[in-house]
Formats: C-alpha cells, sequence, structure tokens
C-alpha cells in the first residue's frame, strides 16, 4: 500500500486555493487547462485523430490498454465536450481502476460529478472498494490545488468521508473555506456538516450549528432529530421534535419512527400521544412503519389497550404489523391473547417469520413459562425454521432456570455446529451463565475463554459465579484480569463479589468490598447495600440486616422494593412489630405495596409478629394473588392454630386457578397438626402424589409424624416412620419423641432419642427432652448419665430467654444471666397476680420441674419462667387494652401456658406468645391452640 502522505501537506494545497465564491453551474464546465501536463504526463507521443461521427461509447469498449484510455480522456476533454465526459464518467473510472490507476480514475470521476446521483454514487462505490476512503480524500486535496472547480455534490462527499474516517482538521477547514468565500449552502451540504461535527466534535456542536443556520428545512430538521437519537439523546430529540412543530417543519416518515421508539424507550407515554396526535393531523395513519411504531410505543409504556385500538385501526397490516402486537402482548406477560393473535395472523394469510417465534419465545421466557418455551422451540423447528442466535437466548434462560443441564449442553453442541458462538455474545454470555447457574465452573471458564468477543457482562456472570460458589480468590483473579482486556468493571460486576461475600456470611468482606467501590470512581447504589442486606438475611442474621439498613440510609441511599422486602423478612425473623409497623408506612409512603413481593413480606412480618389480623387485611387487598402470598397465608393460619381456616383458602386457591406446590402441602400439614386435624391431614397427604403429582418430601413426613404423634397415635406413627421411603432423618425422629414426652411413652422415646444422639449429637434439646421424660417417671439416675453424657460431648444448654417490646425498648428476661433492672417490683406483681389466678382455679403444675427437688421449690422456680415475666412486665406496662406481646425461644411449657389462660382472664387483655414451635393467643382464659401443641 502507498505510503499515506501527512496530513498538513494534504491540507496546505488546499487552503491555498480556496473554493470559488461560487458553485460550478451547469453551463460553466470546470476550468482543467493545467490539468493536460499534470494529471497526464506520460500520454503517448502521438493521440488518434477522431472524426467528427466518432461514438464514445462504441470505442471506449474496444480499449486495452491503458494508454488507450488516456488517449481518449484526453480527446474528450479538448473537444470541451461535457456532456460527453458527464456521459462516459463511469467508463472512465472504470477502466481506470480496471488498469490500476486509482489518481487518473479520481480525476475522472471529479470532473464527472454533475452527472445524475445514481450513475456518480455507482462510481464513487467502485472506487471507494479499490482503494479506500483515505486516497480519496489525498486526491480531493491535490486536484483541488490544481483549480479544479468542485459542486456542492462533491463536497458533501468529501465531507462524509471525513466523518466515517474522523479527520477533524480537514472537515474544520473545509467549512472555515466554506465560510470564507461564501459558498451557497444548500440543504445537502448543511446535513454533512451536521453529521460531520456530530461524529468528529460532538453531539452538542452539530446542535450549536444547527441553531445557527438561518434557513432550517424540513430536511435538516428530520436530520438533527436523527442526529441526537443516534447519539442517545432521547430526551433532547423529543424537544427538537416538539420545536419543529412550532416552525410548521414536517417530519418525514424516518424521523416520526424514530421519536415513536424514542417515546418507548423513555416510557414517555404523553409525549407519545402527541406525536400520535401529529399522526393523525397529517393523515400518516397509513404508513405502515409509523403504526407499527405506535403499537410498540404503547406497549412499553405498558398501555397494552391502546397498542390494540392501533393494531385495529390498521386498514392494512403487514408482517411487521402483526410482529409488533404479539411482541407486545407476549412482552407484558399476556401469553394466551399472544396466541390467539398468532393463529389469527396465519388465519389472514400471514406467515409467521423467526421473528414471530423469537417474540413468542423471549415472552415465555420473561414470564417464567420455561416448559413452554421448550414446547416453543420443538414447534418453531416443525415449522422449518432454525434457531438464530436470538431464539438460543431465550432457549438457554429458559434452561438455566429450568436446570436443565443436559438440555443446555445439547443446545451448546448445536450452537458449535451453527457457528453461533463465533461472534454473538450474548448467546456465549447466556451459555457461561447457564453453565455457571447448573454449578458446571468449568465449563463456564471453558466457554468463557473460548469467546472470541467478551464483553462485560460474560465477565460479571463468572466473577459472581466464583463468588455465589465461594471461590473468592478465583473470583478476585477475574477481577483483576478485566483491566488487562481493557474492559472496567462495572457496579455489576462489584455486586456480584458483594452478595457473593454476604451469603457466606462474610460481611465484613462484604462491607470493604463496597468502600473498595467508592475508591474505584463508582459509587455504590442501592443493590450494593441490598445485597449486603439479604446475604445477612439469609444467614439469620436480622440484626445485621436492620444495622446495614440504617447505614445504608445514612450514606443517602434509598431502598426499593426488593430491599423492604427483604428488611420485612428480617423483621418477621426477629418478631419486631413496631419496627415491621414502621416499614409498612415506608411502602404506603413509596407505593411498595402494590408490589408482590412487598405485600407477601408485610403478612410473613404481621403473621410472626402477633398480628395475624393485619396480615389478612394485607392478604385480602392484594389483587393478582401468587402461589407464594396463597402459602404465606395458609401457614399463617397454620402457625395460628387454624387448620380448618387454612384448608378452607387452600380451596379458594383452588377455585382461583392457582396450583399448589410442595410448601403449600407443608403449609396444610401445618395446620392440621397444629389443630389435631389426624383425618384431615391424611386426606391432604394422599392427595399430593394422587392429585397434584408431587412427591412428599421429609418435611411433609415428618409432619405426617407429628401429627400422628400428638394425636396419641404413636403406634401408627411408628408404622408410618418404618414404612415411609424416604430415610428417617433428624426432624422426623424430633417429632416422634416430641410426641413421646407429651404421652409419657419411654420405650418409644429411648429408640427416638439413640437415633437422635447419632444424627445430632451436639443439639441440647434432644438430650433435655429425654431428661424430662426420665424426671417425670422419677428416674433421676438415667437423668444424671445423661447429663455426663452431655458433659462428655461437650454439649451445652442454649440459653432460654422471652422479651417484650414496651414503646421502643426491647425488656429481655434469661434464665441465665443479669436479672432485669425491675425484678423486684416484677416478682412482687406476679406474687399478686398469682393469688388473684389461684382464686379462679389455677394450680402449679409442678411436673414442669425437671429437678429432683421439693414441691415448694418446684413452685418457687416456676414462677421465674421467662414467659411469666415477661408477660407480667407487660401487664405492668402496657396501656389498658393494648395485647401483650412475648417472644420466647423455646417452647412454652404447660405451667406457663395455664398461666397465661388465668392472667388473661384476671386482667381482662390479649396475650400473645410466640415460642419456639407456633403462636398462642389467650384471649378470656382460652388459648387458639386448644391445648393441641
Amino acid at each position: 500500500m502507498d505510503k499515506v502522505v501527512p496530513f498538513h501537506i494534504l491540507t496546505t494545497p488546499f487552503l491555498q486555493n480556496p473554493l470559488s465564491s461560487k458553485p460550478p453551474t451547469s453551463h460553466s464546465p470546470p476550468s482543467l487547462a493545467p490539468c493536460d501536463s499534470q494529471f497526464f504526463p506520460s500520454l503517448p507521443s502521438s493521440l488518434p485523430t477522431l472524426s467528427s461521427s466518432f461514438t464514445f461509447l462504441d470505442d471506449l469498449g474496444e480499449l486495452k490498454t491503458l494508454n488507450s484510455v488516456k488517449a481518449m480522456h484526453a480527446q474528450m476533454i479538448k473537444m470541451s465536450n461535457k456532456n460527453c465526459i458527464d456521459t462516459k464518467g463511469k467508463n472512465l473510472v472504470t477502466y481506470y481502476l480496471e488498469f490500476g490507476d486509482c489518481r487518473s480514475a479520481a480525476m475522472a470521476f471529479f470532473v464527472s460529478s454533475a452527472q445524475d446521483y445514481r450513475s456518480w454514487s455507482s462510481s464513487l462505490e467502485e472506487l471507494r472498494r479499490f482503494g479506500g476512503d483515505l486516497p480519496i480524500l489525498e486526491f480531493f486535496c491535490e486536484f483541488h490545488s490544481g483549480a479544479l472547480m468542485l459542486d456542492s455534490k462533491v463536497l458533501c462527499m468529501v465531507l462524509k468521508l471525513c466523518t466515517s474516517l474522523k479527520h477533524l482538521w480537514l472537515g474544520l477547514e473545509i467549512h472555515a473555506c466554506l465560510i470564507k468565500s461564501g459558498f451557497d449552502l444548500d440543504v445537502y451540504l448543511k446535513c454533512a456538516l451536521i453529521n460531520f461535527y456530530g461524529t468528529c466534535c460532538g453531539i452538542e456542536s452539530s446542535n450549536q450549528l444547527f441553531h445557527e443556520m438561518s434557513d432550517q428545512e424540513d430536511i435538516l430538521w428530520n436530520e438533527i432529530i436523527k442526529l441526537n437519537l443516534k447519539n442517545g439523546r432521547s430526551v433532547e430529540a423529543l424537544e427538537l421534535f416538539r420545536s419543529m412543530q412550532f416552525s410548521s417543519a414536517k417530519a418525514n416518515s424516518t424521523t416520526t419512527v424514530k421519536a415513536l421508539q424514542a417515546c418507548g424507550k423513555l416510557r414517555a407515554l404523553k409525549e407519545g400521544k402527541q406525536i400520535h396526535g401529529y399522526v393523525l393531523r397529517w393523515a400518516l395513519e397509513s404508513n405502515l412503519s409509523i403504526c407499527n411504531s405506535l403499537i410498540s410505543m404503547y406497549s412499553r409504556n405498558d398501555r397494552l389497550d391502546l397498542a390494540r385500538t392501533v393494531f385495529n385501526s390498521m386498514a392494512g397490516r403487514n408482517l411487521s404489523s402483526w410482529n409488533s402486537i404479539i411482541s407486545s402482548y407476549a412482552a407484558l406477560g399476556c401469553l394466551n391473547d399472544a396466541w390467539i393473535l398468532f393463529d389469527k395472523m396465519e388465519l389472514s394469510g400471514v406467515k409467521p417469520d423467526i421473528v414471530t417465534w423469537n417474540c413468542l419465545l423471549a415472552g415465555h421466557s420473561l414470564h417464567g413459562s420455561y416448559e413452554a418455551v421448550q414446547a416453543i422451540l420443538q414447534k418453531m423447528q416443525d415449522a422449518g425454521f432454525k434457531p438464530n442466535s436470538s431464539s438460543i437466548t431465550s432457549v438457554l434462560q429458559a434452561v438455566t432456570e429450568l436446570c436443565f443441564l443436559k438440555h443446555g449442553k445439547e443446545i451448546h453442541s448445536f450452537v458449535l455446529r451453527n457457528g453461533l458462538d463465533d461472534y454473538d455474545v450474548y448467546v456465549g454470555t447466556s451459555l457461561v451463565d447457564m453453565y455457571v447457574k447448573n454449578n458446571c465452573l468449568s465449563s463456564a471458564q471453558n466457554v468463557f475463554i473460548n469467546m472470541k468477543n467478551k464483553n462485560i457482562f460474560a465477565w460479571n456472570s463468572l466473577i459472581s459465579g466464583y463468588s455465589f460458589k465461594g471461590l473468592f480468590e478465583d473470583a478476585e483473579r477475574l477481577l483483576d484480569s478485566i483491566g488487562e482486556e481493557g474492559i472496567k468493571p462495572n457496579l455489576v460486576t462489584w455486586n456480584g463479589l458483594v452478595s457473593g461475600y454476604a451469603m457466606w456470611d462474610r460481611h465484613k468482606e462484604a462491607l470493604s468490598t463496597i468502600h473498595r467501590i467508592k475508591s474505584s470512581g463508582l459509587t455504590p447504589n442501592v443493590v450494593s447495600w441490598t445485597a449486603l442486606i439479604s446475604g445477612c438475611s439469609q444467614n439469620e442474621n436480622y440484626a445485621d440486616s436492620l444495622k446495614f439498613f440504617i447505614q445504608m440510609q445514612e450514606e443517602g441511599i434509598r431502598a426499593n422494593s426488593a430491599t423492604v422486602s427483604i428488611l420485612l423478612k428480617a423483621c418477621a425473623g426477629l418478631s419486631l412489630l413496631h419496627k415491621g409497623e414502621e416499614i409498612h408506612c415506608l411502602c404506603i409512603r413509596k407505593g411498595f405495596v402494590e408490589d408482590i413481593f412487598v405485600a407477601t413480606g408485610l403478612i410473613n412480618m404481621y403473621s410472626k409478629s402477633g398480628k395475624f389480623k393485619s396480615a389478612h387485611e394485607v392478604f385480602r387487598k392484594i389483587k393478582n394473588k401468587t402461589l407464594a402470598s396463597w402459602n404465606c397465608m395458609i401457614m399463617a393460619f397454620a402457625i395460628y392454630g387454624f387448620g380448618k381456616e387454612a384448608i378452607s383458602l387452600f380451596d379458594e386457591m383452588r377455585g382461583a386457578g392457582v396450583q399448589p406446590d410442595a410448601i403449600t402441602f407443608t403449609a396444610l400439614l401445618s395446620g392440621c397438626k397444629n389443630s389435631g386435624l389426624v383425618d384431615e391431614g391424611w386426606k391432604l397427604f394422599d392427595s399430593m402424589s394422587t392429585d397434584y403429582n408431587i412427591a412428599p418430601t421429609i418435611e411433609h413426613f415428618s409432619c405426617m409424624v407429628d401429627l400422628l404423634g400428638r394425636a396419641s397415635y404413636l403406634d401408627e406413627a411408628w408404622d408410618f416412620i418404618q414404612t415411609m421411603p424416604l430415610k428417617p432423618d433428624a426432624t422426623i425422629w424430633g417429632a416422634f419423641l416430641a410426641s413421646c414426652r407429651i404421652h409419657k411413652n419411654l420405650a418409644f422415646a429411648e429408640i427416638a432419642a439413640k437415633n437422635l444422639f447419632e444424627l445430632e449429637p451436639h443439639n441440647p434439646a434432644n438430650y433435655v427432652l429425654m431428661m424430662n421424660l426420665y424426671s417425670m417417671s422419677n428416674r433421676w439416675d438415667d437423668v444424671e448419665r445423661l447429663k455426663d453424657l452431655m458433659k462428655n460431648a461437650g454439649v451445652k444448654n442454649g440459653p432460654v430467654w422471652s422479651w417484650i417490646q414496651i414503646d421502643q425498648a426491647i425488656h429481655m428476661f434469661s434464665a441465665e444471666g443479669k436479672p432485669h433492672t425491675d425484678a423486684g417490683k416484677i416478682y412482687f406483681e406476679l406474687y399478686h397476680l398469682v393469688h388473684e389466678m389461684k382464686k379462679l382455679g389455677y394450680e402449679p403444675d409442678i411436673s414442669c420441674v425437671h429437678q429432683n427437688i421439693d414441691a415448694m421449690e418446684k413452685k418457687k422456680l416456676l414462677l421465674s419462667h421467662t414467659e411469666k415475666l415477661a408477660i407480667t412486665f407487660g401487664l405492668m406496662n402496657m396501656k389498658c387494652g393494648e395485647p401483650i406481646r412475648v417472644i420466647k425461644n423455646t417452647r412454652v411449657c404447660s405451667d406457663c401456658h395455664t398461666a397465661a389462660k388465668y392472667m388473661s382472664l384476671v386482667r381482662k387483655c390479649e396475650i400473645f406468645m410466640k415460642d419456639g414451635i407456633r403462636f398462642h393467643h389467650f384471649r378470656e382464659g382460652e388459648c387458639t391452640c386448644n391445648d393441641c401443641w
């Protein structure tokens, strides 16, 4: 390739010979006097004599050498026959290029610029294919230095080449010379200048140039609007579109389509409606491209009704029209309607294409109909369409969510066979994501390494994959490698690390990563902090979740609906009713209550914080209930002992067309065991596999063992354990042991305890249950034996505590440790309360004290139970009529349960107590559990 002439050498002759102040006209051919010797230094010594009857078209076709072409060109110039030059321009350019003389071809091209636009454009394309854009600019500078006069069309072309090659200074100097010479700028030259400035100097320069132009014609308005849209300045483009209307200029169909696309992207419904009005005012509704864009604009603004109205009003519909409306319905989750439109489309004689199928695939994948995606893919192939990269991306997303690794590998093979991974970064990234989420990090890494084009999404997917698996050294190493590839980590990159550290209970590293985000020049956002809060919540570090939320607020970051959902889970875990109510108020102010995840979180929080009525109210206000919201409410009924109501709600759910899952039946069986509904429990358990094709899990078997055991069917529970298809785990034996304690069956209890000591040798609850049984049978030697067994195994009893919230303060009552500051007053009040209770028939149940001491000492110990102290403190401090809410971390003893009944009767109040298993609601001497606990 010839050496490129330095830029300053190229431009100097041009500057010394400014353009003529008058553009060439059709009657004044360019002056070429100096060009004979300059452009043809090696002409043959004698030229053929041309007769008056010479026909250029015939004889030019017989030229066999470069010299003959040059001779012919020189003869044409001498005859000054401009029409012949223009007519034969294309032939001369072609012949010069065929003989490899690009310079002469360029000269012929510039001279022939006055010919019709189509021929001239064809010559330009030939010249660009032969030598590229840069040589054309070089020839332009050289020829102009020879006083060659050029018209607007050539200057437009040169400016476009400057734009393409980003030759800033040459374009600037052309503009400067145009101003200096007073060259009359037509609208096309103005458009070329605007595009040049937009590419080489920035969109602001283009906008400034446009506003400085006096004659702003329609074409110019359309060009500046499209240029702003191209540069991502959608808001400014729409403002220009509005100003264009005031100037009486008219937007063309392309600009209108682009403006509607911007309204969809910005979700600017108001502006989109205004453009729709413009379309109607100028009777453009017959333009299919505009109507299709209106459909897309309305659907992206969640106004499917208006999109359908536009579609229905169209006199004629093409394939794009059908694809637009089908895509709209699919994207917004109206999948059945999308298929109805698909059928109508075929009935109307319009055949679907690959875009139609891809719209359906994407819609089903986006809205969780992952199994349907597989079926659609098969239908598409049966219809004769071969999946492209867009199809594969949607299918891979479905496969990823379904964890169908085998199918994912088959798709990967298809991708390799068809070369879809060579350049399509989205397919490669989807493959990485699929392997990461299916726990195949080695395969994900192999795909990543072999990707020819890696975008930030591929890097982020692999980094988050390593982080979620706890492979933080690999994640950090990959993070360091991004910079070496010239890619800067974004917030998603960092947030993946934050989330990983938080999930693995490494909160210090997670918080440190947030500080590293700041050091990198980025600002941690709500996702960063929510990832940290979520990790704490998943590890049941609910107090830390609330602490980091406060820190997030101090950083000026506002919570979103996802953050609020996690905070509600933390409040539910700690039974912090007042804090949960504050968050509920925040949801109302911010409009989060319409979010189904927030609403479900509110149900969970209220039900686990002792305010069942509020949980039920929130549930009833949900318009579109999901399976999760139904399950949450059924579980709320269950933990309060409302088993029959839980079953009734289940029937209501089925009537609403919602299919249950395994979690639904866990909640239902829990309701049955807490209400003693044995027959109903059996019926539900059997229906799982027969009616709903749901295989019972260990949780369901555990519920059945608990249900049978509590109802005194210990023999049936034992037979059930022996015949169950799954190996009994600690939950099965734990439920059986608890039932044995209730019914004082030592024989079965010792079998259950033996299995528990093997499965959970360090769980103190199992030892305590057995010691309680032995003490009730006065087998004190066995009690001491278990104490020695615990001591040798290093097992210690966990802390036993109860707490109550008064105003904003939490008051803790512990069996061990420091007593409450008002302990004296509390015991004094409790003595008086017990005295009143005894008048109504209360007798302390000393069987709850599992120590070898006399009856009087046992009665004294019963008074020190933490739940009694917490309730008494509440009665002393709560306002009249306000319910008492106590949280206890272990199962409530039978004496405290009976005492709470009498307390509610004596003081005429409601008492809510949450123990380690369920909720108890005491009122007027009764408990909602009906003593089935």
